[in-house]
């Protein structure tokens, strides 16, 4: 079988790398095995392998900004604007999610509701009901969260499967393989109350209580089948194209 591709744009808050990275993260959350991946930390220069070798890819989050328009931002997402084009199955994360909406012609920029964090509650758009990945899931979710930046227009012709208060594009599926989610569907409750008491300062200055965030804090199970169902999705093509 081929394997998946981890592409690692950044890392954990200090505090939290005794996990492990991003990609470790995501391998685990998605159920896979460590022979049944690569990874490409892109953020370190790392080259990216060529796309026809893969069964999918999975873009991790990042604290950089898509906006700084970094080399090996921008180079990354010229491979992975080829790659959905050739049909790869992908799946972007947060900061993958937004490279994702910027690659196929998206907008991306400031969130001008500003920071959203913590255990969000999705609402998912009746376009979901046909989705492979949301399909059959409540129309509303748990999810965690933390971003400053999103995607203010999604990618010319993707769908938009769904929103949170803060935030009108949580999650888009461009043509029939290509996804990005804003929420973070590898972490746990412990990860996002470390993230919360990380950020308790920049909290209190936007006017947010980090203490109140903290006891709203749940798990997401519903969140992580989403990546999960990506997972299966993306073997039952390689295998149909084997």
């Amino acid at each position: 079988m081929k394997p998946f591709l981890l592409i690692e744009t950044g890392d954990p808050l200090p505090h939290l790398r005794r996990h492990g990275g991003f990609g470790h993260w995501i391998r685990v959350a998605a159920g896979l095995h460590g022979r049944e991946v690569r990874s490409a930390r892109v953020l370190d220069g790392e080259p990216l392998p060529d796309a026809r070798g893969l069964a999918g890819v999975l873009v991790s989050g990042s604290g950089a900004m898509v906006t700084e328009r970094l080399d090996w931002s921008e180079r990354t997402a010229d491979w992975l604007r080829e790659a959905a084009d050739a049909g790869l199955p992908l799946f972007g994360i947060c900061y993958g999610h937004q490279l994702l909406a910027h690659a196929l012609g998206g907008a991306v920029d400031y969130n001008p509701r500003g920071r959203e964090m913590g255990t969000v509650e999705l609402s998912l758009a009746g376009t979901a009901a046909d989705d492979p990945l949301f399909s059959g899931l409540p129309g509303t979710l748990p999810a965690h969260a933390t971003h400053l930046q999103t995607v203010l227009a999604p990618p010319p012709g993707a769908t938009v499967l769904a929103r949170s208060a803060l935030d009108d594009c949580q999650a888009f599926r461009w043509g029939e393989s290509t996804w990005g989610v804003q929420f973070h569907p590898e972490f746990s409750a412990g990860m996002m109350r470390g993230y919360i008491q990380a950020r308790a300062d920049a909290l209190a200055r936007e006017g947010h209580c980090h203490h109140s965030l903290l006891k709203a804090v749940r798990p997401a199970p519903l969140a992580r089948r989403v990546l999960r169902r990506f997972v299966h999705q993306a073997r039952r093509r390689a295998h149909q194209g084997a």
